[in-house]
């Protein structure tokens, strides 16, 4: 009987247990059951768009053009790096699920991930164009950067790649065609910078720190040379050579003209005035020194006069450069007024100036002016009195015998004419 009953009580609790689980586990009749979040659409894989992508005998049907995508140079690029799908830049296929998609697809938006940059690019000259014209060839961001195989700046195989840098720009900026249709006024800079000291150090010597178009144009936010805010605007120039040349700088800053620029007065000589923009030389070569002194004269056009009139001027405009030009008496970038003790042809060191080419210079040769005016009575009246004499006596002597020949004329030849008759 006691088994029984403790079988019995056993059978009683697990009963109950087993209900009282039941009734915490079932939701109640009046409470609504909680909604199950709705199942995204997955949208194309990077494996769905390559079926097509990646034949490179599938063509568009309009324009019969290639829509290859290389899977392994996208897998290479910055973006495939990423693990990126090919719906992050194409936004209007996530949804897309009948294929083939429209043959047209809106360009992709590179604002989603790298608005900084697209900010600046929307203030650049190649945006401003492309806003002006709808058929404009200003570059965009796949221009530079290419469009499935973007890499890092410091990637060798990049378009952005120091080294490669002057060869994307001149794309279009070397390339005839693009030069029309874009109405570049300045023409083939390509060519130009390929001859240049900084383009040479590019291709020949593979110098990273040497300058390429970025370095003095910007990257995204290029700017019309007219611009305030733009790298090469004219008051921004030296500035923007002083960010490789920091020493040259510091002294063309403290010289007549770099004041002259910081006081406001944009028409003293910035460094592309004497060094030109694109076709940069070495200043040690003759042409250029010989050119440099053909600079200095389209300011100083009555000091190129006088230096013509010497020995100095007579020799370098027979091309030849062992003797002094501008650059040699008053310095290249600190140049200073000659009332200045800084300045290398002030009283003070006007004899130390001299004796550089001269080493037996003594105090009266430092005396010799080598600007000497004749018409300037001021400053040299008895060179101007000697000039207005010897001018004077050539007149008068081209005078005399002019007048004694046409005197002479009739009589001789009247003289020819009886010796003709005897003869």
């Amino acid at each position: 009987m006691k088994r029984w009953l403790a079988l019995f009580s056993l059978l009683y609790v697990a009963a109950f247990s087993l209900v009282t689980a039941t009734e915490q586990t079932t939701p109640s009749r009046t409470a609504p059951p909680a909604p199950r979040a709705a199942k995204a659409a997955p949208g194309p894989t990077n494996d769905d768009c390559l079926a097509c992508h990646a034949d490179p005998d599938v063509k568009r049907e309009a324009a019969g053009t290639s829509v290859l995508v290389d899977p392994a140079k996208f897998t290479d690029s910055v973006h495939g790096a990423l693990d990126l799908k090919c719906v992050d830049c194409h936004a209007d296929l996530k949804t897309f699920t009948d294929f083939p998609h429209e043959s047209k697809l809106a360009k992709a938006d590179c604002t989603a991930c790298h608005a900084e940059r697209v900010t600046e690019y929307d203030r650049s000259i190649h945006a401003a164009a492309r806003r002006q014209s709808a058929g404009s060839v200003a570059a965009t961001c796949v221009d530079c950067h290419s469009m499935h195989e973007m890499r890092e700046k410091t990637d060798p195989k990049s378009l952005t790649y120091p080294l490669s840098l002057p060869a994307t720009c001149g794309r279009c900026h070397g390339d005839p065609k693009v030069i029309a249709a874009g109405h570049i006024a300045i023409g083939n800079v390509a060519d130009l910078y390929k001859d240049s000291i900084h383009g040479k150090a590019v291709s020949r010597s593979g110098l990273m720190v040497a300058a390429n178009c970025t370095s003095c144009h910007g990257s995204h936010d290029v700017r019309k040379k007219s611009d305030a805010e733009s790298r090469v605007f004219r008051a921004n120039i030296p500035a923007t050579c002083g960010a490789c040349h920091e020493g040259i700088k510091a002294l063309y800053d403290t010289g007549v003209h770099g004041t002259a620029i910081a006081k406001g007065n944009n028409k003293a000589p910035v460094c592309a005035d004497c060094h030109s923009a694109h076709q940069i030389q070495r200043a040690d070569v003759p042409s250029w020194k010989l050119d440099t002194i053909r600079e200095c004269g389209t300011c100083h056009a009555d000091k190129i006069t006088t230096y013509r009139d010497t020995f100095h001027g007579q020799v370098t405009s027979l091309g030849f450069v062992r003797v002094a030009a501008c650059s040699d008496c008053h310095g290249a970038h600190d140049i200073h007024g000659k009332n200045d003790p800084a300045s290398t042809v002030a009283p003070g060191r006007i004899l130390e100036t001299c004796r550089k080419c001269h080493a037996t210079a003594n105090a009266n040769f430092a005396k010799y002016d080598p600007h000497a005016d004749k018409h300037d009575k001021a400053r040299n009246p008895t060179l101007f009195y000697a000039a207005g004499f010897m001018k004077w006596l050539l007149i008068g002597v081209f005078g005399v015998f002019g007048l004694h020949a046409a005197l002479w004329f009739p009589r001789g030849f009247r003289e020819r004419q009886r010796k003709a008759r005897q003869a």
